[in-house]
């Protein structure tokens, strides 16, 4: 059984947040930084990696990714702030 990542990407203002999933995590987070795929993050600039997940399943993963795009953006934040109160760029942790 596959792993999953969900996480959070971050506008560099910090206005625009993304959530997605994904089984491989350090290439995701580059997709999102070079705008590979052009769509929401790429148009909001989504660049930073503020928060992330690794779950046993991707199942598990997707689940949890559907749970908090049903959140409030404050319940967004939360999860941010418990991993990276200072809303680093999380990405060469990862790497």
């Amino acid at each position: 059984m596959k792993s999953g990542y969900v996480y959070i990407m971050g506008s560099l203002n910090h206005r625009t947040l993304y959530t997605g999933v994904t089984s491989n995590l350090p290439q995701r987070t580059l997709q999102h930084k070079q705008k590979f795929y052009q769509g929401f993050s790429s148009r909001y600039h989504c660049v930073k990696l503020l928060y992330y997940r690794r779950f046993d399943s991707i199942r598990a993963a997707i689940a949890e990714e559907k749970r908090i795009k049903g959140g409030s953006r404050q319940k967004k934040e939360d999860l941010i702030n418990s991993m990276n109160p200072k809303w680093n760029d999380l990405y060469e942790t990862i790497v």
